[in-house]
């Protein structure tokens, strides 16, 4: 029987979180995004003032898989509440539990933290995603459509606007 094990990361796992991202981004066809460093993650995840917190699922000792989360909040139910930026389980442990694992110790810590909901996106073509999902319950917000400004827009948009005095 193989042992699951899930588990903070720290500092000293920052070489296997950037592999997992970039494992995950090739999988979403994204690697060409990625321009994450070893560095960024070490400054972001474990500084002074973390901006998220990941898990580590091992199987049987080896890393399998992670889950990289961050707090949000809720102005409609007055709670925070817990986005799921990325969750990654290799190949060739998939099928084994380990997802359902992540997100069992992330719905745990929700719970715990008295958060009222746990949310991520996922891409619209990954269907063994969507049905891993939806087989857990989770439901899509088909009624929400994402927005995001980046790079050149997000800096123009900084410098369009006057701050408050």
């Amino acid at each position: 029987m193989s042992a699951l094990t899930i588990r903070a990361a720290a500092e000293s796992d920052v070489p296997l979180i950037l592999a997992f991202i970039r494992e995950l981004a090739e999988y979403e066809r994204l690697l060409h995004e990625v321009v994450a460093t070893e560095e960024r993650l070490r400054s972001t995840l474990f500084g002074p003032r973390p901006a998220a917190e990941v898990v580590i699922a091992e199987m049987d000792g080896e890393p399998a898989g992670f889950a990289l989360f961050f707090q949000n909040y809720s102005t409609f139910l007055a709670q925070p509440g817990i986005y799921l930026e990325d969750l990654y389980v290799r190949p060739e442990a998939r099928g084994r539990g380990i997802g359902r694992a992540l997100l069992g110790h992330l719905a745990r810590l929700a719970v715990a933290r008295g958060c009222g909901r746990l949310e991520w996106w996922v891409l619209d073509w990954n269907a063994p995603a969507i049905g891993f999902y939806r087989g857990l319950g989770a439901e899509p917000m088909d009624d929400w459509t994402v927005y995001r400004l980046a790079g050149d827009a997000l800096l123009s948009m900084a410098a369009a606007t006057n701050p408050a005095t």
